[in-house]
């Protein structure tokens, strides 16, 4: 049986990659915080916290979601010359 051809793993990613990602939850997180903000006033402040809660459970995922997509994309497999 013969060995394949052997690869070496290199990642490409660099921040400017993400920079977009992080700006946009960044975003996100103000735009919970401000609205928690303006419906604590109210009479239910629970409502506040638990769209605050809401809206940051639900954005996760897809946070989670870029950011690995982003990494597997900037994976690259090189075969290594033999010498």
């Amino acid at each position: 049986m013969t060995s394949g051809t052997p690869f070496s793993v290199r990642c490409t990613l660099t921040f400017g990659d993400i920079y977009g990602q992080i700006l946009a939850w960044m975003a996100v997180i103000f735009v919970s915080l401000a609205a928690g903000l303006a419906l604590m006033g109210s009479s239910r402040p629970l409502f506040a916290l638990v769209g605050v809660g809401l809206i940051l459970v639900l954005s996760v995922p897809f946070l989670l979601f870029a950011f690995v997509t982003t990494l597997l994309n900037h994976i690259r497999l090189d075969p290594v010359s033999s010498p």
